[in-house]
């Protein structure tokens, strides 16, 4: 038997609750791992509340919480190949098996084996955080010099995608509450503020011609406030919110296998990307943890420690 922190159906925090079951087994093409460390992301509430039911809406309930995690593989099942018992590993939990749990599956694609001097806890934000981040700019593609805007900056991922976007040799104006001010400008991003109000004002004071790209990772008005701000709408994604296509822009196309998640892993061991984890949660905190990032108004990533 093992533990679990999930959901007895579709809705609020009401619904949560933690359960034990027995230790899942890897079907074909699944492993599965004792989780060291899982990433808690907005789309761990999401799919608690029933909007995200492409992903979530076969799995029979309780469910379990979250989709990123890292640990140690304990089975592997038929047809895996490149990795093996033993092998330290992270990745997407996209079978909806969960990662808020002492032990879950994962899907041997999109798994992969953890750097030896990458700790658990940042592995398990590559996932949601990193490769979303790594997506966003390859897609856009801009050329050294360029002026990159990143629509809610002071999250997991805006931070991420910060700091590759000034690996790369871009400008960096990134916007988000007074709050998050300080670990963007640590960053070297240009901050602008929702609190000080006329956020497109604000940026036309740094970039009068527009900015050549536009990440948004918040949706909704917001997303519609900035989106004018780039030159071309081309070169406007959103991670947040399909309507962008409505503006003349892109909704991000996610790669989520073992070659995305290497390649993230790679840029946090030399250095490239901190994840920018503000807090680490105990197993028995996941409530605490959630209800956290629930709020929208947390800096960077927490993770909760599932197990030593």
């Amino acid at each position: 038997m093992s533990r679990a922190f999930g959901y007895r159906a579709f809705g609020g925090p009401e619904v949560q609750l933690y359960f034990d079951r027995p230790d899942p087994q890897p079907g074909d093409d699944e492993i599965l791992i004792r989780v060291r460390a899982a990433g808690v992301a907005r789309l761990d509430h999401l799919l608690r509340a029933g909007a995200v039911q492409m992903l979530n809406g076969h799995v029979p309930f309780p469910q379990v919480m979250g989709m990123e995690a890292a640990g140690d593989v304990l089975a592997i099942g038929a047809g895996v190949t490149g990795i093996e018992v033993g092998d330290a590993v992270f990745g997407f939990a996209l079978n909806g098996a969960g990662t808020y749990a002492e032990a879950t599956t994962l899907p041997a694609a999109n798994v992969a084996r953890k750097p030896e001097s990458l700790p658990y806890e940042w592995a398990a934000t590559v996932p949601v955080s990193g490769t979303t981040a790594l997506d966003a700019l390859d897609r856009l593609d801009l050329p050294e010099g360029s002026t990159l805007l990143i629509n809610g900056v002071g999250g997991s991922t805006g931070l991420a995608t910060a700091q590759l976007a000034r690996a790369r040799g871009l400008t960096v104006i990134g916007t988000g509450s007074d709050s998050k001010r300080a670990v963007a400008e640590a960053l070297d991003v240009t901050f602008v503020s929702y609190t000080a109000g006329d956020v497109p004002g604000q940026v036309r004071a740094l970039a009068p011609s527009g900015v050549d790209g536009l990440i948004d990772l918040v949706g909704g008005d917001s997303l519609r406030t900035v989106a004018g701000l780039v030159k071309d709408a081309k070169q406007l994604l959103s991670a947040a919110d399909n309507a962008v296509s409505e503006l003349g822009g892109e909704f991000l196309t996610r790669r989520l296998g073992r070659e995305s998640l290497e390649a993230v892993a790679a840029l946090m061991v030399d250095g490239t990307i901190d994840p920018q984890i503000t807090r680490t949660f105990t197993f028995d905190q996941s409530a605490e943890a959630l209800a956290a990032v629930e709020t929208g108004h947390t800096t960077g990533k927490l993770v909760i420690a599932v197990a030593a």
